[in-house]
């Protein structure tokens, strides 16, 4: 197993996310659901991706889960590592974005790094430091009222600052039209000033293909699934992965399909809804103890219900 680039998400649905970022961009990915065991091993990948649930846990928790990643990840010889989260920046004034990721830079003994949780294709874009989700503010959209992570402050300097025992800079939209070199040169101002975190702006997938380019050296990066886009031809250049036509192929399943949501966002209700119209539903909540879901109505019966035993 050559793994060159490890990440640690802090839930289920970011990891695929990222993975099929990294898939459509020819970096053959395994995702695995949680910390293995030590001395576990996967099939032959240039890029794992391990899938935690650490976005609301308490920090120490989320501290401790990110670290063991990163362990098994140094373990199987990743050169590089990111922590992937929400391009809506979810989290509270408490974390867990910040302390995680500075328990990370003290793990991989780096003093910088970058955050950009941008993923323009999603309407995701930073501008001057501000989140916009579509034409609206972070705290405009409906993220303002998420029943876990109410982000009701659009300003990612702020809200990271809030977080983080390190001074938050900022390379602004200008800086990062100009290219790699400019982000370069803009992440050595910053460093030189102290700063230790730094918000980078984005506007499109150009942005983000040279955010990715300029950070090429370092050993932290973090931000959504957009971040990672110039990832796998950082790689390729150095001549560490070929083009890697087939990253995308996988066996056929037979059998039957199941698709689950354990969102409760306004997309996700809106696409559970849209499913409802369309195929046999039934709905549970983590507050049964664990009896049968129920069944929703208007929705055709599935199987044998043995199958939810």
């Amino acid at each position: 197993m050559t793994v060159l680039l490890g990440a640690i998400a802090d839930d289920f649905t970011g990891a695929t996310d990222l993975c099929n970022t990294l898939v459509r961009r020819g970096m053959r990915t395994v995702q695995l659901i949680d910390v293995p065991s030590p001395g576990t091993m996967v099939a032959d990948a240039e890029a794992v991706v391990i899938a935690l649930k650490s976005r609301t846990i308490p920090a120490a928790e989320a501290i401790e889960k990110s670290l063991s990643a990163l362990a098994w990840l140094q373990q199987a010889g990743a050169r590089q590592i990111l922590f992937k989260y929400c391009s809506t920046f979810d989290s509270t004034d408490a974390g867990n974005i910040g302390p995680v990721a500075e328990a990370l830079m003290e793990a991989l003994g780096t003093d910088f790094t970058l955050f950009c949780p941008a993923f323009p294709e999603n309407g995701r874009t930073i501008y001057l430091g501000y989140l916009f989700v579509g034409d609206l503010l972070l705290s405009e959209s409906s993220m303002r009222d998420h029943p876990l992570t109410p982000m009701r402050d659009p300003s990612l300097v702020r809200v990271l600052q809030r977080q983080c025992r390190g001074n938050v800079g900022l390379v602004p939209q200008y800086d990062v039209s100009q290219g790699a070199a400019a982000i370069r040169d803009a992440f050595a101002s910053l460093r030189q000033a102290g700063f230790r975190h730094a918000i980078v702006d984005a506007i499109d997938d150009d942005n983000l293909e040279a955010i990715g380019e300029a950070a090429v050296d370092f050993s932290l990066i973090t931000g959504g699934s957009g971040i990672a886009l110039e990832l796998p031809e950082n790689f390729r250049r150095q001549g560490l992965i070929g083009d890697s036509a087939a990253a995308d192929t996988l066996p056929p399943v037979a059998g039957a399909a199941v698709v689950l949501s354990g969102s409760c966002s306004e997309a996700t209700r809106a696409q559970v809804a849209y499913m409802r119209e369309r195929a046999p539903a039934l709905h549970d909540r983590p507050d049964r103890g664990g009896r049968r879901p129920q069944h929703h109505p208007g929705s055709a019966r599935l199987g044998d219900a043995e199958a939810w035993r």
